[in-house]
């Protein structure tokens, strides 16, 4: 496992749309680990593949680090929304930025595991808000595209 560059705001592959994933081979199973690890390595709660330069439509979150394994999302599509809720949200890609943005309270989405089997899951609160920003990045969307106007906001990094 590594931890991968990620890619940030001024980078051009953060607008592109990224590709399904045809066959879950070694190359994808590497690419899981290095975004699990890197997720973890700079504290976030989800990671897209186009985050770290790869455009495959891949996701990783994790919320609890304590008390959950992460979920892997392959080729990931939204089926159903419920709800909304403002959110205080924030980017990897955007380091000390965070702005308001309208999520929905609750998603539920299909996709491919990490061993090539249809999953279902139905998020909730932050994991409905992280699934919802990860699929974003996955079309090419990046949350300050989202942002309820004048909520953006900017935090000194920590010494």
């Amino acid at each position: 496992m590594a931890v991968r560059t990620i890619r940030e705001e001024r980078d051009e592959i953060l607008k592109k749309i990224s590709r399904p994933i045809e066959t879950i081979d070694e190359k994808i199973q590497i690419l899981i680990d290095d975004m699990i690890e890197t997720m973890h390595k700079f504290n976030g709660v989800g990671l897209a593949a186009v985050q770290v330069g790869v455009l495959k439509r891949v996701v990783v979150i994790h919320i609890d680090y304590e008390k959950e394994k992460p979920l892997i999302l392959i080729n990931p599509e939204i089926k159903k929304q419920k709800g909304e809720q403002i959110v205080d949200e924030g980017c990897l890609s955007f380091p000390n930025k965070f702005a308001k943005v309208v999520r929905p309270e609750e998603v539920t989405v299909e996709a491919m595991n990490r061993e090539g089997k249809l999953i279902k899951v139905t998020g909730k609160g932050l994991l409905a808000q992280a699934i919802s920003h990860e699929i974003d990045h996955l079309n090419g969307e990046v949350f300050v595209e989202k942002m309820l106007p004048g909520t953006l906001e900017y935090s000194t990094p920590e010494q």
